[in-house]
């Protein structure tokens, strides 16, 4: 899509939701994941949304898939390419190229309960985008910090949004 029509489509979208506030407000596409064997599950949505994940050896798993945490980083890379190109359009930049790559850090105490002191969330969330596009290096690193700072994922990677758990046991 170009970037005339992928800023043509925000523009329309933002007309609909400036005009009633309330159709900005939505629930969010549910993602189940069932257990196959061993560690490996298949996670699933109602729109024929598919992934799979499994654990590498150490843990048990085969490494038959990426890891669970591998998806978020891979979510929250492409959530940030996905904005950075969105506001791109927005701003008439035309981008030449754009990569984000995700990295984190963990300790694995935390995920097999060795000492409940550590935990077995991931550290240090670290987002590196290489961009190259018709403006400028200063341009090209605001729309970089604005889309970042307008990420979904990374706005609630940031925020910690509330969780809650609901158990049923059969």
């Amino acid at each position: 899509m170009a970037n005339s029509e992928l800023r043509d489509a925000m523009d329309r979208l933002s007309a609909v939701i400036a005009a009633d506030p309330a159709k900005a407000r939505m629930k969010n596409v549910p993602a189940t994941a069932r257990l196959t064997e061993g560690l490996k599950c298949e996670v699933s949505g109602p729109n024929k949304e598919r992934a799979t994940t499994d654990m590498p050896p150490a843990m048990g798993g085969r490494l038959s898939a990426p890891n669970p945490s591998w998806l978020l980083r891979a979510g929250m890379a492409s959530c940030v390419a996905t904005v950075i190109a969105m506001r791109a359009a927005k701003l008439g930049i035309a981008l030449t190229e754009l990569e984000v790559t995700v990295e984190s850090d963990s300790d694995a105490r935390g995920i097999l309960g060795l000492d409940e002191l550590v935990s077995a969330g991931l550290n240090a969330m670290r987002t590196r985008v290489r961009i190259g596009g018709d403006a400028d290096a200063q341009a090209l690193r605001k729309l970089v910090e604005w889309a970042d700072a307008h990420s979904p994922v990374g706005c609630t990677v940031r925020s910690s949004a509330a969780c809650a758990l609901d158990v049923e046991v059969i």
